[in-house]
Formats: structure tokens, C-alpha cells, sequence
């Protein structure tokens, strides 16, 4: 079984589909969306959604639109140091298509290509990385906002790796808005974390998701399927989506 969750957009979703159904590998359609508490980035994990949802398209647009925005600020704060790259070059291809939700790799890897840094992962240590000289907060919608929007798509609300979010005492409140599970498995999380996320999984009555959170880049190490879901997680999510239905 495979499933993608890009973040803030479903493009990938149809590819990736027909390229399950030619192995006899089953898809789950999804998605990671960011929410914002307390100026912290919150990711959500949505699985099983409806990716044709218009209510989802509206959402994902605002979403994207704020990601335009935050990176036309941090070239601004580039600029202020010298680093003049060209922005609208970098911007372009997620204007001229909205189903590409820009990033801090795309400067990034601008940053490589103008001789400013070496690597990726450079130009996050030096420059877009929180607390460095060219990071801009971002802006978007609460957690609860976010699980609703998963829900109105048909589909389940995981937070995804809660050890690198770093506010566990959130979970609860986190229960009371609507979230369905926690992301137990996962790359960056070792075995007294997944332990832990397991416990409190149960605890709370929540699923269990996982996976290798893949990025195709160097500053995510992660390969797909190095991190995975056992099948009893799985089947206990299909009957949660079957429920829901």
C-alpha cells in the first residue's frame, strides 16, 4: 500500500494512482496540510480524502496563496542582505500552476544555483531555517480549521510526526478539535518516541499512522517504505473510513 501527501496539494495523487492500480499496489489518496498554533508549525496528515472535494479546493487555494506570499517575503529579507535572486523566476511555476504548492526548497535550491551555498541543507542552516536572517514566519489556518477541512474532504486527520512538533501537551486539546489520529511511525521518530505516540494513542481512543515522509531531497534522508504502517493500523483505519462514510 502506498500513499501520497504532499503538502497543500492532491497533483500527484492521480499519477501516483494509476501507477498503484499497474503493481497491484493499493492507494490512499492524501495530503499534508500546515496549521499554525502559537506561531508553530502544526503538519496534518489527511488520508482517504475525496480529492475532487471543491470545498478542499477552496481551502488548498488560500493555503497556497499564503505559501506565495511568505516566499515573496523572505526573498525581500535576501535582498536586504545582498542576495538579490530572481524571484519571479523561482515564483512562476506555482503561479502559472496551481496544483504546485511552493516552498523554502525552491529558494533553497536557487541559493545553490546563484553560488551563494553548497547544499540544501546550507541554505536552511544559513538562511531559511527559523531564527536564521531570511525566515518569515508562516501564516495559516489553526489546527482545528485543518482537521474540519480533512473531514469535509471524507477523509481522516493524522498529526504527523508529533515528536518533531515538540508539544505533546497539545494532544488533548488536539482530541477535542476533531483530530483522528497520531503518526506513531516515522522516520524521525525512534522507538521510545513510536512507544510513546502508541500509548497515547490508545489512551485518547485515537488510530496510528506512519510512514517514511519521503521528500525526494537531500535534506529529508527518509526512502519510501522505510518507515511503514503495520496491517492492523492500516485495516483500523480503513474501518474508521468505512464508519465516517
Amino acid at each position: 500500500m502506498l500513499s501520497v501527501t504532499d503538502h497543500d496539494t492532491t497533483a500527484g495523487c492521480e499519477a501516483a494512482a494509476e501507477a498503484c492500480r499497474a503493481r497491484g499496489i493499493t492507494f490512499v489518496p492524501g495530503i499534508e496540510i500546515t496549521a499554525i498554533r502559537e506561531t508553530a508549525d502544526v503538519h496534518v496528515l489527511g488520508y482517504f480524502i475525496d480529492v475532487q472535494s471543491p470545498r478542499l479546493a477552496t481551502f488548498l487555494a488560500g493555503q497556497r496563496q499564503e505559501r506565495l506570499d511568505r516566499i515573496r517575503a523572505m526573498l525581500h529579507r535576501l535582498r536586504s542582505l545582498g542576495i538579490d535572486l530572481d524571484g519571479e523566476t523561482i515564483i512562476r511555476p506555482a503561479v502559472d500552476d496551481r496544483a504546485i504548492a511552493i516552498g523554502r526548497p525552491w529558494i533553497a535550491r536557487a541559493l545553490i544555483a546563484a553560488g551563494h551555498v553548497q547544499t540544501i541543507n546550507e541554505a536552511f542552516e544559513r538562511f531559511l531555517a527559523r531564527g536564521r536572517p531570511a525566515f518569515v514566519p508562516r501564516a495559516g489556518a489553526p489546527p482545528q480549521a485543518v482537521f474540519a477541512g480533512i473531514h469535509d474532504a471524507g477523509g481522516l486527520a493524522s498529526l504527523a510526526h508529533p515528536a518533531l512538533v515538540g508539544h505533546d501537551e497539545w494532544i488533548p486539546d488536539f482530541v477535542a478539535e476533531g483530530v483522528d489520529a497520531l503518526e506513531a511511525y516515522h522516520t524521525d521518530q525512534d522507538e521510545p518516541a513510536t512507544a510513546r505516540y502508541l500509548a497515547a494513542a490508545k489512551h485518547y481512543g485515537l488510530l496510528v499512522t506512519g510512514g517514511s515522509d519521503c521528500h525526494g531531497d537531500e535534506s529529508h534522508g527518509a526512502v519510501p517504505g522505510g518507515v511503514s504502517l503495520p496491517r492492523d493500523a492500516f485495516d483500523r483505519l480503513v474501518s474508521r473510513k468505512r464508519v465516517r462514510a
